[in-house]
């Protein structure tokens, strides 16, 4: 049921929720729960942290000051507060995988090479031509060396860490990093981020856990994080550098990938000289960049069989290479020969690891991508196919490089391809490369989507191109920018050497942010053993660390171009935030309070004219501020006004009869009303005026039909509860279905001054709103009559769209950095995004727009 009901003060929500819980023993703290509707429904620009402020806040917006009566009302499970009525959407599901047959796991498996393993699948290309451009080969020993470190590297980061461990790490099947921040978020109050709810952050708060040391751990982090400004915001540092590198990433690992794949035609022709593999790989971009519209589900497809034969190849290759040459290579899993190659080459082995890092490029793509597919597919077609092929593979490289020392360290893998499939190879080989490139874009436009709805990223077109699964995406303004990068990349730097160290700079750092945010998860959500989390983040980020000061040795060698990228897009994403921030912090202090919409009277001190005024607004709470410069700047305002907040919710349609979320702001005589029209991400949103109104109008009756049945239905209640000898208060239920029920539970003494005792909750059988038994009943259907036929005339004299623009300038006293921030940077990226209202089909006869500027 779309209905918010918001009642008057009373005692803490949480004394209530106890009271409920004796009567329903079986339901638990994740199940629905019967609470007092203060405690769910705290208003946006509260900033109260305790449930002491709660009485206040539910008094702040009532819907009617007759209504100031305590109900109790069914409350889902905790999620977050923007998303809950989209819950009520039929089919408002994010587990699209667990409902799968066997056929179709076997599909989605076979889908993930295509989107998923692309990157990680192409690294034999090029590790090992990297690594020995660092650490020349002096003899067989090298080789097994920097061949058992390349084995233990892709064990250890993309099998241990992420497939095994990171993975799990994910925000109701979200990865990458800014998931793993919304999921730190929900368990913690240390969000900055602008539009959060109170309740977005108390979710662990019901999480019923027997008392350990690692829960009083987890409590004690919790409260250190919330009670520490500096904390947050090195958190959000740390979450915005990481979607940076994630970015940066996006960039250069198709210029990589594609420069690396084209390279074999030097092995094929020898006349082909570096500039004609440039052009080539420049062409091949493009259309790489262009067929990324087609979806991920059409793509993975078609791409899939092409890396099942890769991956088959890069084994058969590997095994021909082993029994041919020397077999005697597999010497390189015992971790000894690593000690080895360090003591021989001391420097010059130190920066290698900067090549052999490449081995484990694509790992965090794996992770960002998981909203594509599930974990379960993703563990088992590494796990049992693409592992498996890469061992195989650095292997039969090994062993072809031990018996030809001389030049084969340029082009190991295409000159130990035999050659009567060399050509085949080189095909396969630079398709591969092309489909390595889609699952870092993928992956991008992923931390993308994250970054954008959590508010640190400027609002883009998002093209959803599945139906069935929401987190398969397109987003065309960010396709083309990294195919300018790329561009940009590949003609800047011939070399793939060059390339190669600004590959594990933008790799490294994603990995360095993941374990932080990883050992956070593991200390505050999972609650695990000290020990254990120790162990991970000692181990892996000192590995990672010793990496990254091998790639920043080398920086200087033009692979700084990344880290300018990256700081550049680090810079975005901050001004973004703190701007946002800013400006809705703003708009929430401004909003009109209730006692000054009471204080003007229903009139709004200005005319009423006939008609509707639907005024667009971002809050999706509370008067806003733009309404005060509406009645303050226009001679009269409709008879009606109703406050429209355009809301995206997560499934791919919203039937019609579902379309709009109301309730009632200010007493019933003022005519306001609040309504937030729920779109899912597939409905065609240029929808006609007329069409739309109609619909608008025809829910706001539904609306208020029901409230004045809830009214009777609580008016009858109290009637049937005095007349029982304890006196007990009867209140009435909603449900989202519908039906209506009564619940025989008292309030508490101090709700309305009685001492009533305790009882137990029972729910009856559902109440007949059509039978009266009062003589009140006909004043009330006068009274609906009356307004319903008041909605009918307004509509009748026509609807008006009020469109309000907030925009922030800095005060004329702030510092200049502030003002360069404010003014130019933030001014220019608010005015080049996408506005929250694109997509509405407003007719321009029908459209009053006004400006509102803040300064701050």
């Amino acid at each position: 049921m779309a209905e918010e009901v918001i009642s008057g003060s009373g005692s803490s929500g949480r004394e209530g929720e106890i009271n409920i819980r004796v009567g329903l023993t079986s339901r638990d703290s994740l199940d629905s729960r019967w609470v007092f509707p203060g405690e769910d429904d705290s208003e946006i620009e509260d900033n109260g942290d305790g449930d002491d402020d709660l009485p206040h806040r539910a008094a702040v917006d009532s819907e009617d000051e007759d209504n100031q009566e305590h109900r109790l009302i069914r409350t889902e499970p905790r999620v977050d507060s923007f998303d809950v009525e989209a819950l009520e959407v039929h089919g408002a599901h994010r587990s699209d995988y667990e409902d799968l047959g066997i056929a179709r796991r076997i599909i989605h498996a076979f889908q993930t090479l295509g989107v998923v393993f692309g990157d990680v699948g192409t690294s034999p290309l090029y590790t090992f031509s990297v690594m020995f451009s660092k650490a020349p080969i002096k003899g067989d020993e090298d080789v097994i060396g920097a061949l058992s470190l390349v084995l233990y590297t892709l064990l250890l980061v993309p099998l241990v860490k992420y497939v095994l461990i990171v993975l799990w790490a994910n925000d109701d099947g979200e990865g990458g990093t800014f998931a793993l921040y919304s999921l730190i978020c929900r368990h913690a109050k240390v969000s900055l981020l602008p539009n959060q709810l109170p309740s977005d952050t108390r979710i662990s708060n019901f999480i019923l856990k027997l008392p350990s040391p690692e829960l009083e751990r987890s409590l004690k982090i919790k409260e250190r994080l919330e009670a520490s400004l500096t904390l947050k915001k090195l958190l959000l540092v740390l979450v915005l550098a990481g979607t940076s590198m994630v970015i940066a990433d996006g960039v250069v690992t198709p210029a990589m990938s594609v420069m690396s794949a084209v390279g074999g035609l030097k092995v094929g022709v020898a006349a082909i000289e570096q500039d004609e593999v440039v052009m080539i790989s420049v062409t091949f971009l493009v259309i790489l960049f262009s067929v990324q519209k087609f979806g991920t589900s059409q793509v993975g497809l078609a791409v899939g069989p092409a890396l099942f034969i890769w991956f088959c190849s890069l084994a058969g290759i590997g095994i021909y290479n082993l029994i041919k040459y020397d077999a005697s290579v597999l010497r390189a899993f015992n971790p000894v020969h690593i000690y080895l190659y360090f003591k021989r080459n001391s420097v010059n082995a130190w920066y290698a690891l900067g090549g052999c890092l490449l081995c484990a490029t694509g790992s965090e793509a794996m992770f960002a991508d998981l909203c594509y597919f599930s974990v379960r597919s993703i563990q088992l077609t590494f796990v049992f196919l693409v592992l498996p092929c890469l061992l195989l593979g650095y292997l039969g490289q090994a062993a072809y490089l031990t018996g030809n020392l001389n030049g084969a360290e340029k082009h190991p893998f295409f000159l130990s391809v035999p050659s009567g499939i060399f050509w085949p190879v080189l095909l396969i080989a630079n398709i591969a490369a092309l489909i390595a490139s889609r699952a870092m874009t993928t992956a991008t436009f992923s931390c993308i989507k994250q970054s954008s709805n959590l508010g640190c990223f400027p609002r883009l077109k998002i093209i959803h191109t599945s139906k069935r699964f929401m987190g398969q995406i397109y987003i065309p303004a960010i396709n083309w920018f990294l195919l300018v990068g790329c561009l940009v990349l590949v003609c800047s730097m011939s070399s793939i050497n060059e390339i190669g160290n600004a590959y594990g700079i933008a790799e490294l750092g994603v990995m360095m942010m993941t374990t932080i945010l990883v050992t956070i998860v593991m200390l505050l959500i999972w609650r695990l053993n000290i020990i254990i989390v120790l162990s991970f983040v000692v181990f892996f980020l000192g590995l990672e660390l010793t990496f990254f000061s091998s790639v920043l040795w080398s920086v200087t060698d033009g692979s700084w171009v990344i880290l300018v990228f990256a700081v550049i897009m680090f810079v975005i994403m901050y001004i973004w935030n703190y701007g946002s921030k800013l400006k809705y912090e703003t708009e929430v202090e401004r909003k009109l309070p209730m006692d000054l919409m009471r204080e003007i009277g229903c009139n709004l001190g200005t005319i009423r004219a006939p008609g509707i005024g639907l005024l667009y607004n971002e809050l999706a709470k509370g008067v806003p501020a733009i309404f005060g410069h509406f009645i303050t700047t226009l001679p009269a305002i409709h008879s009606m006004v109703i406050f429209v907040c355009i809301k995206y919710v997560p499934v791919p349609v919203v039937p019609q009869n579902e379309r709009f979320f109301f309730r009632r702001v200010c007493p019933k005589s003022y005519h306001l009303f609040r309504c937030i029209a729920r779109y899912g991400y597939k409905d065609v949103r240029k929808e006609n005026h007329q069409a739309f109104e109609q619909l608008l109008i025809e829910s706001l009756e539904k609306f208020i039909r029901r409230e004045a049945q809830q009214r009777q239905l609580e008016s009858d209640g109290d009637e049937d509860a005095d007349s029982e000898e304890d006196t007990s208060f009867s209140r009435v239920l909603v449900d989202p279905n519908g039906s209506v029920y009564s619940l025989g539970v008292p309030l508490l003494a101090e709700f309305r001054g009685s001492s009533n005792s305790i009882s137990e909750a029972s729910i009856s059988e559902e109440v007949n709103p059509n039978s009266p038994s009062s003589p009140s009943i006909s004043d009330a259907e006068h009274s609906l009559e009356r307004e319903l036929s008041f909605i009918r005339q307004a509509k009748e004299s026509g609807v008006v769209y009020l469109l309000g623009h907030g925009d922030i300038r800095a005060r004329k006293d702030s510092w200049f950095i502030k003002k360069l921030v404010i003014n130019y940077l933030y001014a220019f990226l608010r005015k080049n995004c996408r506005r929250g209202i694109a997509n509405l089909s407003v007719p321009h006869s029908h459209l009053i727009q006004v400006g509102m500027t803040y300064m701050v």
